[in-house]
């Protein structure tokens, strides 16, 4: 099987510059503008190298080392009150930064207050679990390793989640294809019928904006429908039907679509 190499410069390079619209990046404030995180901020800087602070859409975020996460975690849920992890994630920079920015998402009831402890790892560099501090670390670090490929040290069960065990690559880094690669086009049908069934059965379809109405499962377009089972292998069709976008006596206030009537339009107003 040809192993599926990532272009180097996929993360730099879009294709499609007209179709997206950038943001712009949402202001950031002082820790000090809110008197809940201000003492929060004083607390952690007295007991860890935090290295930004700011609040961001009314939420605190800390930049800490990788190496504190446990400790900062444990710190927050035991003498801050931020008593849950909502969630653990990462964000693929490898290749602009050569890593990977993991977060943990805090939640503190009693303050009614939140909290995003941000901190970068390199590439292969492996991240000390939180299972220990937070039990829903387990399924989310699992994810994190199965979707990015971030190695997680500690953890009592650290296996794919998702994917199959012998998945190759991680499918959420941003080199992966959205397609899938060729060992994705072809894993269901060497796992179900083996590799000699190849040149039988070709690979698997997936385009995911493809719709072919002479598949198995009869596809339809509006006014060409093929029901499901008829034979076209002669290739005749059903006769051509009206189009209607809602069945008979469906809602009163639409009017009803008169094929005669409509234009397509070439291009948007």
């Amino acid at each position: 099987m040809r192993k599926y190499t990532p272009k180097n410069d996929v993360q730099k390079k879009s294709y499609f510059n007209d179709r997206f619209y950038v943001a712009p990046q949402t202001p950031k404030f002082e820790p000090s503008s809110d008197e809940i995180y201000a003492k929060d901020i004083e607390s952690l800087i007295a007991e860890f190298e935090i290295s930004k602070s700011y609040i961001e859409i009314e939420e605190l975020v800390i930049h800490i080392k990788a190496e504190d996460n446990v400790k900062v975690l444990k710190y927050l849920k035991e003498n801050l009150e931020y008593d849950m992890c909502m969630e653990i994630s990462a964000i693929d920079y490898i290749a602009s930064l050569g890593g990977f920015e993991i977060f943990y998402e805090m939640l503190s009831m009693s303050k009614r207050k939140r909290m995003r402890v941000k901190t970068f790892i390199r590439q292969k560099q492996p991240i000390e679990s939180v299972y220990s501090v937070f039990k829903m670390a387990n399924w989310a670090e699992r994810e994190m390793y199965d979707m990015y490929g971030v190695k997680i040290t500690n953890h009592p069960n650290m296996k794919r989640i998702i994917m199959p065990d012998d998945w190759y690559d991680y499918p959420l880094r941003k080199t992966y294809p959205l397609t899938g690669d060729e060992s994705a086009q072809w894993y269901e049908v060497d796992k179900i019928f083996g590799k000699e069934y190849r040149d039988v059965i070709g690979p698997e379809q997936r385009d995911c904006a493809k719709v072919d109405r002479y598949d198995t499962q009869r596809f339809s377009r509006l006014g060409h429908e093929v029901p499901y089972g008829v034979d076209i292998t002669d290739g005749k069709e059903p006769e051509h039907t009206p189009l209607a976008y809602q069945e008979e006596g469906g809602i009163p206030i639409i009017k009803k679509l008169d094929e005669n009537e409509s234009i397509t339009l070439d291009e948007k107003r």
